[in-house]
């Protein structure tokens, strides 16, 4: 059986917008949009790859609040598993320094106006629901 590879997505809420990352490689990928995150790596936690990679990617401090009921999977063996974050204070604002090369922030009612990457979809809309039942 092959062991199945953990990749953290960062819901990141700000204010009650969800902060959308526009891939820029693979070619694949490129020019869709995703939640920001990558591989858990081995020995680490969820929570401390998603800090880590927010760090990595987008230069800033975050703290998983709370995971995002499911997890939707990924090619094999991949699977992806979603927190919800917030920025810490004086972290500054997230800038696209790897693998993206556009951020927005997006209200609830825009969260369509990006072209999400397939696999992101059911997890935005789970945090969608989250953000509709309150959770600003």
């Amino acid at each position: 059986m092959t062991e199945r590879i953990v990749v953290v997505g960062a819901a990141l809420l700000d204010g009650g917008h969800l902060l959308a990352a526009r891939r820029s490689a693979p070619p694949e990928l490129a020019g869709r949009w995703e939640l920001p995150g990558g591989k858990v790596e081995r020995g680490e936690t969820p929570e401390a790859a998603l800090v880590r990679e927010l760090r990595e990617e987008l230069g800033v401090e975050a703290e998983p609040v709370e995971r995002v009921p499911g997890e939707w999977p990924l090619r094999p063996p991949y699977v992806l598993q979603v927190w919800t974050a917030r920025l810490l204070p004086g972290s500054g604002r997230p800038e696209p320094l790897q693998d993206h090369d556009a951020l927005r922030w997006l209200a609830p009612g825009e969260l369509w106006d990006v072209n999400w990457l397939d696999q992101d979809l059911p997890a935005v809309r789970e945090v969608l629901a989250r953000l509709d039942a309150g959770a600003h």
